[in-house]
């Protein structure tokens, strides 16, 4: 898949990880890089939904519309396909099998505030 990114800081810590240590600490930095790496290796977003850890999975009310993967506990890293139109199934669901490009959005613990 292709990665695109809204804050130019995620660009830069997914291209060198020393800077991803400093901004997110070495846990979190680790997490976010694998992820990347899972999304990069994927031809689509179906790919990446049997992978148990990570758990990527559409969100719903204020964040309908965008996607989620486990970081470090509580926090996720949150994108949205990278598509217009988005991608969409006959009843009216993301079509995960099409989604082949996303943009990072943010990393956030949305569970709290």
């Amino acid at each position: 898949m292709d990665i695109a990114f809204r804050k130019r800081e995620y660009e830069k810590c997914a291209n060198k990880h020393s800077y991803a240590q400093s901004v997110f600490g070495a846990l979190r930095a680790k997490k976010y890089l694998a992820r990347l790496t899972e999304m990069k290796a994927a031809t689509c977003l179906a790919d990446l939904r049997n992978i148990p850890q990570a758990s990527y999975h559409e969100l719903t009310g204020d964040r309908k519309g965008e996607l989620a993967c486990n970081l470090d506990h509580p926090y996720r890293l949150i994108f949205a396909p990278a598509h217009d139109p988005i991608p969409k199934k006959e009843d009216g669901g993301l079509d995960w099998n099409q989604v082949t490009a996303v943009t990072i959005t943010v990393i956030v613990d949305y569970h709290h505030g």
